[in-house]
C-alpha cells in the first residue's frame, strides 16, 4: 500500500518552532485565497502552468510513500526553470515571522526538488514568493535561486527529520491493521436492519459516493457506520474517518462505539475535538499571546509531548488532552488539532468540515481521497449550514465607537473617521425605508458604498491595533473588527442563493447577509474527501434531504425500517383538535382534556412537546391548575447543563405516580436523549410544528418556489415535521419499550402529512371525537398486558 504525504504537510511538521500566535493561521477563507490565486495566475505569461502537479515515489522504513502537492505555478523555458509560490494573509509583509517565511520557502523548495528530479534538463531553478496582503490587496514579490545540490540537500535535511515521524505513523498502521482485519461485529447478532446499513456504508465507501440514510431510533446507527467504515480503513480504502455530529451527546455515543470496539481489541487512534472556548485554560483567557506560557515555545515543545500523548492512549478525549497540554505546557485547542493528525477517527462538530470559517485547514484546503465523512444527524445539517453561510452586522455598536474615539490621540484620528463614515453609512443605507415608513426590507445586492465603507473601517482597524494596550475600548473595537470580518468572508461567497436583509429596530440598523439554500457549498465540502454517509432517525422525504444537504445525481438513499414491534408503539390523531394561532384558545380545554387521557391510560412518565416556549407556559399552567394532582415538570427558557440533567433526573424507572414534562419541540429535550423502557412511556405533541411566519422563512419558501421545488414544504412544513418525528423518537429506544404517541393537531391526518410519514407510522390511528380517546388508550395498554 502506498501511503500519500503532502508537501505542506511534510514541511509545515518539520520546520516550524518557536511561539503560537493567535494570528499565525491564515485569517482568509479558502474561497478568498482560491480567487487570489486565479487573479494572480491569469496574469502571468504564456508559458506559466498553474497548479502544477509534482510527485516522487519514496521508500522509507520499507514503507511506500508518495510525496505530493501542487505548485501554485510553474513557468519552464529554454532559459531556465521557475516556480511560483502565492500566499495570503492580513499581515504585513515586513511583520511575517522569521518562521513563517521559512515556512513559506520550505514548501517552494521541496517543489523545486520535485521539479528537478522530474525535469532532467534544469540544474537551478528560480523560486518566487508572491505574497498578498488581503486587505490593503498589496502584492510582494520576493525571489531565490536554488541549484539541484541545493534542492536535494535541503530535501534530504527535511526528510530525514522526518522519517522519524514517518515510521511512527507506519507503526501505527502497521499495529492498527491487523486488529482491524480480525475485528468482528461487537455483539452477538445484528438487530434487524443493521447488517443490510453497514454493507450499504461499505458499498458506498468501495465506490466513492455519498449515501444519505435514513435508520429509525434503536437500529444502531453508530455501530452500523463506525464499523463498515474502519474495516475499510484496514483494507486501505481511506484511511481516515471523520464523524460529524451536531450535539456533544452523539460524540459521546461514538466514543462508547469505539470503546467497545476497542474492547473487541481494535487498536487505532481516535480524538475528540473540543471548541476553543470550552477547552481553553481558564488561566489562558486574559493573556496575550506573548504573556500566555501555553503559547510561548509551543512549537519547541510539541514534538515530544504528541510521542507522550500518542504513544500512552488510543483515545484522546478531551480529559486526556488537557492532561497532556498541562503535563507539557501547551494550548490544550492547538495540541489536540495537532494531534489529530495522527489519528484515525476524528469526531467533532460540523464546522470542522462544512464551516468556511473555521473549518480545518490542515485537512481540508485540498481534495483528499483518504477521507472520509460520516455525518450523524444529518437532519440537523440543514439549519446550521444556513448559518455557516449567513452573516449580520449592526449600526448599535458604533454609536459608542465613535463617541470613545473622538477623544483618542491625533494619531488615532484616521480610525474615527472611519468609524463615523460607517455609521454614516447605516443611516444613508436606511433613509430609503424610513422615509416609507417601514423598519425592514429584502434586495438582491449589498447596499450601495457599504462594503467600500465597511472595508475601509477594516484596515483603519488592522492599522490601528498594533501595539495598542489592552483596555475596553480595545476590545470593544476588536470585537467590531471580527464581525466585520465574520462578514466581509460571508460576502465572498454571495451569490444567487443569497438576500440581504435590512432591519430597523429602536435605531439599531442591522444588514444581513442570508444564505437560502447552501446546498452547493456543503457539496463541495463533501467532495474534498473519498465519499460520505449522511444518516439520521428522520431523513424524510429522502429527495428533500438530497437537494438541501449537497446530493448529487450519483447520491445513494437508504431506508431502513423500524427494528421494533409495531404493536409496541401506538399512534393516535386527534383531528378534533386544531392548532393554528387563532384556533388556541377555542381548543385549550381539548388539549388538556386529552393529555390526561393519554396520562390516566397508565402511571408512569410523560412528555408533552409544543411549537413555542410561549404556547408552553400556556399549556402547562393550564395543566397544572386544571389538575394539581398530577406533578409537572417544564423547560425553562434558559437551562445550565446542571439544570437540564436535573429536568431529565425526575424521569425515573418504576414510577409510583404519574409525570407530565412540558418541552419545547425541536428543543433540548427534543432529540439526544435517551429515556429507555418505562423511563418514558408516552409523548404527546401539540402542532405539526410549523415554524412561526416570518419574513427570513418566506425568502427561503419564495426561492425554492422560484427553484421549482415546494417553497412552502422546504420552509415550512418539512423542518417542522422532522422536529415532531424527533420528539416522537424519544419513545421507543429498545426492544422491550412500548408506549403511545399522541399527535394533538387534525393537520396530521391530513394526506399532505400522512403521504410523508415514515413506514413504521403507516398504522396510526385517526380519534374523531374526545369520547373515542379513552377507549383507545386503554386498549393499547390492555393489549400490551395481555402479550
Amino acid at each position: 500500500m502506498t501511503i500519500k504525504l503532502g508537501v505542506r504537510e511534510l514541511v509545515e511538521f518539520t520546520l516550524r518552532t518557536g511561539d503560537l500566535s493567535s494570528t499565525s493561521g491564515s485569517q482568509n477563507t479558502a474561497l478568498l485565497g482560491a480567487q487570489i490565486h486565479r487573479r494572480l495566475q491569469k496574469q502571468r505569461g504564456a508559458d506559466y502552468q498553474k497548479e502544477y502537479y509534482l510527485d516522487k515515489a519514496l521508500t522509507l522504513n520499507n514503507n511506500d510513500y508518495l510525496l505530493h502537492g501542487r505548485a501554485d505555478g510553474v513557468t519552464l523555458t529554454a532559459d531556465g526553470a521557475s516556480i511560483e509560490e502565492i500566499k495570503t494573509s492580513e499581515t504585513v509583509f515586513d511583520q511575517l515571522s522569521d518562521n513563517t517565511l521559512t515556512l513559506y520557502w520550505g514548501q517552494v523548495k521541496i517543489y523545486a526538488y520535485l521539479l528537478m528530479a522530474k525535469e532532467a534538463d534544469f540544474d537551478a531553478v528560480t523560486l518566487t514568493l508572491t505574497y498578498f496582503q488581503t486587505n490593503t490587496e498589496t502584492t510582494t514579490q520576493t525571489n531565490q535561486t536554488i541549484t539541484r545540490t541545493e534542492a536535494k540537500d535541503f530535501f534530504d535535511k527535511v526528510i530525514t527529520e522526518y522519517v522519524t515521524w514517518l515510521k511512527f505513523r507506519s507503526d501505527l498502521r502497521d499495529r492498527r491493521d491487523p486488529t482491524i482485519k480480525q475485528l468482528t461485529f461487537p455483539f452477538d447478532h445484528y438487530r434487524p436492519g443493521q447488517r443490510e446499513l453497514a454493507v450499504a456504508v461499505y458499498k458506498t465507501i468501495l465506490t466513492s459516493k455519498r449515501l444519505f440514510a435514513e435508520a429509525p431510533t434503536g437500529t444502531g446507527k453508530t455501530i452500523s457506520t463506525l464499523f463498515p467504515t474502519i474495516k475499510a480503513v484496514g483494507e486501505g480504502v481511506i484511511q481516515r474517518i471523520f464523524y460529524l455530529t451536531a450535539k456533544q451527546s452523539t460524540r459521546r455515543v461514538a466514543e462508547e462505539a469505539i470503546t467497545l470496539m476497542a474492547g473487541q481489541g481494535l487498536k487505532l487512534k481516535s480524538i475528540t475535538l473540543t471548541a476553543k472556548a470550552k477547552i481553553v485554560f481558564p488561566e489562558e483567557a486574559d493573556l496575550l499571546p506573548e504573556e500566555n506560557p501555553y503559547m510561548l515555545g509551543y512549537y519547541d515543545r510539541l514534538k515530544p509531548a504528541l510521542l507522550d500523548l500518542i504513544e500512552n492512549n488510543d483515545q484522546l478525549t478531551r480529559p486526556v488532552i488537557e492532561d497532556y497540554a498541562r503535563k507539557h505546557t501547551l494550548d490544550p485547542f492547538e495540541f489536540q488539532l495537532d494531534a489529530s493528525l495522527f489519528c484515525d477517527v476524528i469526531i467533532g462538530d460540523y464546522n470542522y468540515l462544512f464551516d468556511p470559517q473555521v473549518h480545518l485547514q490542515r485537512f481540508f484546503a485540498t481534495e483528499d481521497p483518504d477521507n472520509f465523512f460520516l455525518i450523524d444527524e444529518a437532519h440537523n445539517l440543514v439549519s446550521r449550514s444556513r448559518d455557516m453561510y449567513s452573516a449580520a452586522i449592526s449600526s448599535q455598536p458604533l454609536d459608542h465607537l465613535v463617541e470613545v474615539s473622538r477623544d483618542l490621540p491625533q494619531a488615532s484620528k484616521k480610525l474615527h473617521r472611519r468609524l463615523t463614515d460607517l455609521r454614516a453609512t447605516f443611516d444613508d443605507v436606511c433613509a430609503p425605508l424610513l422615509a416609507d415608513g417601514r423598519t425592514d426590507s429584502t434586495f438582491l445586492t449589498p447596499p450601495e458604498n457599504f462594503e467600500h465603507d465597511l472595508g475601509r473601517l477594516v484596515e483603519a482597524i488592522h492599522d490601528w491595533l498594533v501595539d495598542q494596550p489592552q483596555t475596553p475600548f480595545t476590545q470593544a473595537i476588536l470585537d467590531y473588527y471580527f464581525t466585520a470580518i465574520s462578514y466581509q468572508r460571508i460576502g465572498e461567497y454571495y451569490d444567487d442563493t443569497y438576500r440581504m436583509r435590512l432591519e430597523i429596530d429602536d435605531g439599531n440598523i442591522m444588514i444581513k447577509e442570508l444564505c437560502l439554500d447552501p446546498s452547493a457549498f456543503l457539496a463541495d465540502s463533501l467532495a474534498l474527501g473519498h465519499g460520505a454517509v449522511l444518516f439520521s432517525a428522520t431523513l424524510s422525504p429522502m429527495d428533500y434531504y438530497q437537494t438541501v444537504l449537497g446530493g448529487d445525481q450519483e447520491s445513494l438513499a437508504y431506508r431502513l425500517d423500524s427494528p421494533f414491534e409495531p404493536r409496541h408503539q401506538e399512534i393516535l390523531v386527534t383531528t378534533y383538535i386544531q392548532t393554528t394561532y387563532k384556533q388556541r384558545d377555542a381548543n385549550l380545554a381539548n388539549i388538556l382534556l386529552a393529555i390526561k387521557t393519554l396520562v390516566d391510560g397508565k402511571t408512569g412518565n410523560y412528555l408533552i412537546f409544543l411549537p413555542s416556549y410561549h404556547y408552553l407556559l400556556d399549556v402547562s399552567q393550564a395543566f397544572a391548575m386544571a389538575y394539581p394532582y398530577i406533578q409537572t415538570v417544564s423547560q425553562q427558557a434558559q437551562m445550565a447543563e446542571a439544570d437540564r440533567t436535573a429536568f431529565l433526573a425526575n424521569f425515573q424507572s418504576n414510577p409510583d405516580t404519574t409525570l407530565v414534562g412540558f418541552a419545547l419541540l425541536g428543543g433540548i429535550f427534543a432529540e439526544g436523549i435517551d429515556l429507555k423502557a418505562d423511563r418514558l412511556i408516552g409523548v404527546g405533541i401539540v402542532s405539526v410544528g410549523l415554524p412561526g411566519i416570518n419574513p427570513e422563512t418566506d425568502l427561503i419558501r419564495d426561492y425554492f418556489d422560484q427553484d421549482a421545488h415546494n417553497g412552502f414544504a422546504y420552509a415550512y412544513q418539512l423542518p417542522g415535521l422532522n422536529n415532531v418525528f424527533q420528539a416522537a423518537g424519544r419513545l421507543i429506544r429498545g426492544s422491550h419499550d412500548v408506549g403511545i404517541i399522541l399527535l394533538m393537531d387534525q393537520r396530521f391526518a391530513s394526506p399532505r402529512y400522512t403521504q410523508l410519514y415514515p413506514r413504521h407510522w403507516q398504522h396510526f390511528r385517526r380519534i374523531y371525537r374526545p369520547e373515542q380517546l379513552p377507549t383507545a388508550v386503554q386498549n393499547f395498554w390492555h393489549q400490551e398486558v395481555s402479550q
